[in-house]
């Protein structure tokens, strides 16, 4: 049998690594137009910041052999041909027909079974000044060797796109003395978590000098008399620089799919079937150009990941030598880091799931990652939501200093089994000082969203309270922290009662008036509450996530910041 891969990278080597495993008598053969193959694409931001120091760091194996074509035919007697462009697939006699990049040579290769592993291409748009010099993606070792040749101590950097690559740039020039600023059309970077929770991020960002500009789009790059770029023209003005990286996300690569005859989906990826085969049972797609399934919206979704992509390549390898593996789909679970602060996501944001109608409870929950007396535990706050009818959970997002990664996947795992908050309320978790607190930071958050789900507690969103400030609704917004916490950093409008002294001040608070309780992270703003209604006070309510998680103006000693 010839099985033939179209593309060298995480899913194309995968494939046929784990078809070699399987069968050792099968020809597999890789075709790349490129050439570098099976290298750490994540890892091109850590590259450029300095933080991995060779090259060959990216594409070596976990004893720092370099996964190279010869290394594939010696080890694993896999033939990768790099700098080979296939340019059509004859599905009637089988056949893919194609070109060497290096001498014009045009070649044609029978295949019994195919896999499309053609990955997925940076965005760049039609922007005046596009081809200036020094206007870069970061997808490839040559994108980052580029920037590791530009980068240096009082140069001017543009960031065009705040997603998550557009971040993780960020972070590798300001580590390379970059003055840096990221412009982001819409307004908040980081769409897939919601406004607080990316609000969370920037100010880190800014904390780390970087200049965040949303609500604004690039309408043209402009260079000099040797044409390097010098300038990024924005919708609100003039930005000076000597490079820029288009973080504005990828597309799938299908043009060679589609000329062929492959379905597309709705997403404009890769249609393929649970056994990741296309419309074309011979033929098997799978990475970052395919279309994949999203297990809470039940729904086709393009979401393209290193993770998803190696999982996908294996399942090819097992059911094109006889296999029957099926891939379930995604919950766009995804990590990554910017400077010290770390961020986790996974299922639905508020912001979709209220787009798909459904009805849903969340909760703000920070909390120290490990016991608050250990040293070096770190806030970490957990949005999580549930569907308000039934408690199950549909979506997560993790963000701080601590280790958000193992609550994300926690969460990840929680909602690929369909569980609800309150059967999984007192789950067996694993518990000693130095890793968690005693119930710690998840189940944290599910016990809260247990107590909202049954009334026991209630709680408003830090929008909806921005909302009641902005139309002058009648109600007492309620600071419960000491003196010290409040003399720091405070939100406007608030009245201030510390908890210890609320029991005896309950004769400030009007028992007519909604009352809103909150503190740093609104666990004593819960505790308030209840110390209310006990006296009688029939309208209470805290502050989601407290003042860890507002994302709006606070007042500090010396004014606002």
């Amino acid at each position: 049998m010839n099985f033939i891969v179209i593309g060298a990278s995480a899913a194309g080597l995968k494939a046929a690594s784990k078809a070699r495993r399987r069968n050792p008598g099968i020809k597999i053969t890789v075709l790349e137009k490129g050439t570098f193959i099976s290298f750490a694409a994540c890892g091109l931001p850590y590259y450029v910041a300095g933080a991995i120091q060779k090259q060959e760091a990216l594409y070596s194996n976990i004893i720092g052999i370099p996964r190279t074509p010869e290394f594939f035919l010696k080890m694993k007697e896999v033939e990768i041909i790099t700098h080979q462009e296939v340019t059509s697939i004859d599905r009637k006699n089988k056949k893919v027909v194609g070109k060497n990049l290096d001498t014009g040579e045009g070649f044609s290769l029978p295949y019994d079974k195919l896999l499309l592993a053609t990955g997925a291409q940076a965005v760049v748009p039609p922007i005046p000044g596009i081809n200036l010099k020094n206007i870069h993606t970061l997808q490839s070792i040559e994108d980052a060797e580029a920037l590791r040749g530009l980068v240096g101590k009082g140069k001017k950097g543009v960031i065009i796109g705040g997603g998550f690559i557009g971040l993780e740039a960020a972070e590798a020039l300001v580590e390379r003395g970059v003055e840096t600023t990221i412009v982001e059309k819409m307004d908040q970077i980081m769409l897939g978590l919601d406004y607080e929770m990316s609000i969370m991020v920037r100010r880190h960002l800014e904390d780390k000098g970087v200049v965040v500009r949303t609500s604004d789009g690039v309408i043209e790059f402009k260079g000099d008399n040797a044409g390097n770029l010098s300038q990024v023209i924005t919708e609100k003005g003039v930005l000076k620089a000597d490079l820029a990286v288009l973080g504005i996300g990828v597309r799938p690569n299908v043009k060679l799919a589609k000329e062929a005859g492959i379905d597309v989906g709705e997403t404009g990826a890769i249609r393929v079937d649970k056994y990741m085969r296309t419309c074309d049972p011979n033929i098997f797609a799978a990475g970052d150009c395919v279309e994949t399934y999203n297990l809470v919206t039940k729904k086709p979704a393009f979401v393209p990941l290193g993770s998803t992509a190696n999982k996908q390549g294996r399942i090819v390898g097992i059911n094109v030598t006889g296999g029957a593996e099926t891939f379930p789909g995604i919950l766009g679970t995804m990590v990554f880091k910017t400077f010290d602060m770390n961020i986790g996501r996974t299922g639905l944001s508020e912001r979709d799931a209220r787009k798909l109608g459904l009805d849903v409870e969340t909760v703000i929950v920070p909390i120290p990652d490990r016991a608050h007396y250990y040293p070096g535990a770190k806030l970490i706050a957990t949005k999580l939501l549930a569907e308000k009818a039934g408690g199950r959970l549909v979506g997560a997002q993790v963000v701080g200093m601590g280790d958000v990664d193992k609550r994300t996947d926690i969460f990840a795992t929680l909602i690929n089994g369909g569980a609800t908050a309150e059967s999984i309320g007192n789950l067996d978790l694993c518990y000693a000082p130095p890793y968690s607190s005693p119930i710690g930071p998840a189940l944290t958050a599910i016990n809260v969203m247990r107590n909202k789900l049954c009334g026991e507690a209630r709680g408003i969103s830090p929008l909806a309270v921005k909302g009641k400030l902005d139309r002058g609704d009648d109600f007492v917004f309620l600071d419960v922290r000491n003196q010290n916490e409040y003399d720091e950093v405070r939100i406007k409008g608030t009245k201030f009662i510390p908890l210890g002294q609320l029991r005896t001040r309950l004769n400030e608070l009007p028992k007519d008036k909604e009352i809103i309780a909150f503190c740093k992270i609104s666990l004593r703003g819960y505790e308030a509450c209840k110390i209310l209604d006990a006296a009688g006070f029939k309208d209470t309510k805290f502050m989601d996530g407290g003042v860890v998680t507002w994302p709006f103006e606070l007042v500090t000693g010396n004014g606002a910041k």
